[in-house]
């Protein structure tokens, strides 16, 4: 393998941003879509929980089309690349689209709210599956892969905890008591830099390694492949749970401080916490070296899993320091494995060529296939708990629905934490780096 480094900081940076980029909307949906649906649209949260539904069975088809349009992709600009600039300003709007409050019948709302987050799914897909897919045709040095994998990761991060932390202040500053108008605002600014980052992409990041004449295989010949890919099997998995177990928490946290601790203000400062998860990133380029990505990966689980432990003491002993700590150390082990996944993403992909298979398109859908049916299944089980508990909006809540939001917000994230652990021993890591070499 060609052990020089192809990439210079300007590329690596913007290759980064990308990631920063699709966050900065993904980030919303993930934190506070569910309550914006409930408690400022005005959806019932059944009505949610089958909106979230019907996207993750959208997803299934969306993530296997995209991926399939980048295999098939050929022009100047490459294969993955040319979505940025194709997809970004669609994406975008209907971002916008998503957070707009028409004055429509229950109904007619109902229908906007499928139409515009549909739209978006596909369209987030569209733009955020070629972050994955270009990674292993920008580099063949394995140090630079994982150094490019962590610098996507640090700005991913970097902008989820901007989004977490800023938007209710951004929201009151616009809304000044409207909430509506303040969500509206809030998207629209994050939706014009997205669109920004998302054209630098494009422009400064290029494909270079490829292999052109196994890059026409059958269908048939691609499913044969990943069934045979071992590697990719197992993280596929362990990345829907790590969005599921992510979606989960992120969208209890404002549900939890304001009806169980009655201070919402304190959303902000509890997310902010979360900038723990930059040191496990961070960690990542040393672990890795001396460890391997799947223990590293295994240390971030275990961590994560501790944080949520700590989480629980502090709930149930109304702790709030303690609470914080859990959420510090929780977020460290997250960064660690979030961190760690295109990285590894790139490496089944790989893997596939090593088979005689090249499908980057196909193997790199399922990042967006985790992260879209993570946080649409996490939101529908969220919203349809509370739903089930009698959860009413901008009302006290009963014990049962209480009762409810700490069972999301720590007893469904600690058991998913112990099925990543167990799914992620099933890797065989070394097998696959020894094809691949």
């Amino acid at each position: 393998m060609d052990q020089t480094w192809q990439t210079k900081w300007p590329e690596r940076i913007s290759y980064g941003l990308s990631d920063a980029a699709d966050n900065l909307v993904f980030q919303m949906l993930t934190t506070y879509l569910l309550f914006f649906y409930t408690d400022v649209y005005g959806l019932q949260a059944s009505s949610v929980a089958i909106l979230f539904l019907v996207a993750r069975i959208a997803d299934v088809v969306e993530s296997l089309i995209i991926g399939l349009m980048i295999d098939r992709t050929r022009s100047r600009f490459g294969k993955s690349r040319p979505f940025f600039m194709w997809y970004a300003f669609p994406y975008v709007v209907f971002a916008v689209l998503t957070f707009v409050t028409p004055n429509f019948s229950g109904t007619g709302k109902l229908i906007w709210a499928y139409v515009t987050y549909l739209g978006l799914g596909f369209l987030y897909t569209a733009v955020n599956l070629p972050i994955t897919s270009i990674l292993p045709t920008l580099s063949q040095n394995e140090k630079e892969l994982t150094l490019l994998g962590v610098i996507r990761q640090f700005f991913g991060s970097s902008v989820q905890i901007i989004v977490a932390v800023f938007t209710l202040p951004l929201i009151a500053f616009f809304g000044k008591g409207n909430q509506k108008f303040g969500f509206l605002m809030t998207i629209i600014v994050f939706s014009a830099i997205s669109f920004l980052l998302i054209m630098n992409t494009f422009f400064h990041v290029h494909e270079r390694f490829k292999n052109p004449e196994i890059a026409h295989q059958p269908l048939k010949q691609i499913f044969s492949m990943l069934k045979s890919n071992q590697p990719w099997l197992i993280i596929s998995l362990v990345i829907f749970l790590y969005w599921l177990v992510t979606a989960i928490k992120n969208q209890t946290t404002i549900y939890y401080f304001k009806y169980v601790v009655n201070q919402e203000s304190l959303v902000p400062l509890a997310n902010s916490f979360t900038l723990a998860a930059l040191f496990g990133v961070v960690l990542i380029v040393w672990l890795s070296n001396i460890k391997g990505k799947k223990r590293t990966m295994l240390t971030g689980i275990v961590l994560a899993f501790a944080g949520q432990l700590i989480m629980a003491i502090g709930v149930y002993s109304q702790l709030t320091a303690g609470l914080f700590f859990g959420i510090f150390l929780n977020a460290i082990g997250n960064g660690m494995v979030v961190g760690l996944v295109s990285i590894m993403i790139a490496d089944t992909i790989r893997y596939g060529v090593s088979m005689g298979i090249q499908a980057e398109g196909i193997l790199a859908s399922t990042d967006d296939f985790g992260v879209n049916m993570g946080l649409g299944l996490g939101g529908m089980i969220t919203a349809g708990l509370l739903q089930l508990s009698g959860y009413i909006a901008n009302q006290k809540q009963s014990s049962g629905t209480i009762a409810m939001i700490d069972i999301n917000y720590i007893w469904i994230p600690i058991v998913i934490y112990v099925l990543m652990f167990v799914t992620l021993l099933f890797y065989n890591e070394n097998r696959m780096m020894k094809a691949i070499h």
